[in-house]
C-alpha cells in the first residue's frame, strides 16, 4: 500500500523517509510512526497510514499504540529508581519488600535476579482466567504463590508476561502506588509520551492493533503438557489474554497494569524515554545505569528458543539483534517489531511503533529503518 507521510527530516537523513514509505509500499505496513533524536534535538518524526483503518483515522504524530516488550524497559526502570531510592537493594530479596513472595523457596530471589530474567517465574501455575488479568493483586498473589520453574538464578528464561507484575509489585511495595504511577512520574522527567494504563484522554489517542494469533488460547490445554513445553504455553497464554490476544484493542486492556505487554506510547515517547537515559542523572544514577545496560545473564533460553543476553531490563546490542553499530548500544524490542534504543557514541535515541503486529521482534521493517539512519552518519 502507499501512504502520506507527515513530520520532519533534518538534511543529510532523507534515506530515513524512503525506507519509511517503503515500509508501506512492499513491506505491509499499515500504521506506524518513527523518531530520532541526535544530540538532543529531534533529527527525524515521521508518522504514516492508518490508526485504524476501519474508520478512517490517520497515524499522526501524537498516537498511542500498545508497544508490547519496549514497555518492559520502563517498567524495570521503574524499579531500578527504588534501588536509586534506597528503597530495597539490588542484591537483596524480593521478599524484603513483598512478604508473601518466599513462598516455595522463592525467598532468596534477588532483585537482579528478576531484572534480568533469573527469577525461575516466567508463568503463574495457578490456572486463571481474564478477569484476573485487570485485578493486579489477583495476578501479583498468583505469582507470589507460584512454584518457581527453576531455582532462583539457575537458568535464564524470558519472563515474556509475568515480568510486569514480577517487577511492578516491587515498585507498588516501595512506593505505595501502581507501577503506572511511577511510570508516568519518569514520562514527565523525560518529557515522553509513555504510559501504563490510560486515561480517557489518552485512550482516543489509540491505534487499533492488527495481531493475528498465530492460535487460539482458549483451546490449549496446558495441564496436558509438560517440561519446557508447558511453561512457554503457560507463559503466553495463562490467563488466556496475557500476550493481550482477544483483548488488545478493548477499553480494558488499555486501562490496565500489564506493564510488560499493555505499556502504551508514541514513536516520540519512546525516543524521547532513550534521550533521557542519555543525560546522565536525570532518571538513574550512571553507575546504576551502567550496571542496568551491560550483560547481567546469558544462556539458552526455552521461550526465545536461542542464546540471550540479557541487561537488568534492557537488551545489549547484539550480532543476531542489533541496535545500530555502537557496541555501547542498548534498548528493547516489542512483538511486531515495535523498537526503542539508545546509541551513546552517536548520541543517537530512537523510537518506532506501529500497528501490524509480526509475532516476532526483528521485521524488516524496523531493520530496514535502523539501516537506513546508520548508514548516513
Amino acid at each position: 500500500m502507499t501512504a502520506s507521510v507527515i513530520g520532519r527530516c533534518a538534511s543529510g537523513l532523507e534515506s530515513v523517509v524512503e525506507a519509511f514509505s517503503e515500509n508501506f509500499a512492499s513491506r505491509g505496513e499499515v500504521g506506524a510512526a518513527v523518531c530520532v533524536i541526535i544530540d538532543g534535538d529531534v533529527a527525524v518524526e515521521l508518522a504514516g497510514g492508518m490508526a485504524d483503518p476501519v474508520a478512517g483515522n490517520p497515524w499522526t504524530l501524537d498516537t498511542l499504540v500498545d508497544v508490547y516488550s519496549v514497555g518492559k524497559a520502563f517498567i524495570a526502570l521503574a524499579a531500578l529508581r527504588q534501588v536509586d531510592a534506597g528503597r530495597i537493594d539490588l542484591d537483596g530479596p524480593i521478599a524484603s519488600v513483598w512478604p508473601e513472595y518466599v513462598a516455595h523457596g522463592k525467598g532468596s530471589t534477588t532483585l537482579r535476579q528478576a531484572l534480568c530474567h533469573l527469577a525461575g517465574v516466567p508463568a503463574i501455575r495457578e490456572p486463571l482466567d481474564d478477569a484476573d488479568l485487570l485485578d493486579w493483586e489477583r495476578m501479583t498473589s498468583a505469582l507470589a504463590a507460584t512454584a518457581p520453574w527453576s531455582a532462583p538464578g539457575e537458568r535464564v528464561i524470558y519472563h515474556t508476561n509475568t515480568y510486569g507484575h514480577l517487577l511492578g509489585e516491587v515498585v507498588r511495595r516501595c512506593t505505595g502506588a501502581l507501577p503506572g504511577a511511577e511510570i508516568d512520574e519518569i514520562g514527565a522527567l523525560a518529557g515522553a509520551d509513555i504510559h501504563v494504563g490510560l486515561d480517557d484522554a489518552d485512550e482516543r489517542r489509540c491505534a487499533t492493533v492488527d495481531f493475528e494469533a498465530p492460535i487460539d488460547p482458549r483451546r490449549i490445554d496446558l495441564a496436558s503438557m509438560e517440561g519446557d513445553a508447558q511453561l512457554v504455553a503457560t507463559s503466553y497464554f495463562n490467563p488466556p489474554g496475557y500476550s493481550s490476544i482477544g483483548l488488545v484493542n478493548t477499553s480494558p486492556w488499555r486501562r490496565a497494569q500489564v506493564p510488560s505487554t499493555n505499556a502504551h506510547a508514541s514513536a516520540r515517547g519512546v525516543a524521547r524515554f532513550y534521550q533521557a537515559l542519555l543525560e546522565p542523572g536525570l532518571l538513574i544514577s550512571p553507575d546504576l545505569l551502567a550496571e542496568a545496560v551491560a550483560p547481567q545473564s546469558s544462556g539458552l533460553c526455552p521461550v526465545l528458543g536461542e542464546e540471550a543476553v540479557f541487561g537488568l531490563g534492557f537488551k545489549p546490542t547484539s550480532k543476531r539483534r542489533p541496535f545500530g553499530t555502537s557496541a555501547r548500544s542498548f534498548g528493547h524490542f516489542g512483538t511486531g517489531g515495535s523498537v526503542g534504543f539508545a546509541d551513546p557514541e552517536n548520541g543517537i535515541a530512537f523510537g518506532y511503533v506501529m500497528n501490524h503486529v509480526i509475532p516476532r521482534w526483528q521485521s524488516t521493517r524496523n531493520r530496514a529503518l535502523i539501516d537506513a539512519l546508520y548508514a548516513q552518519l
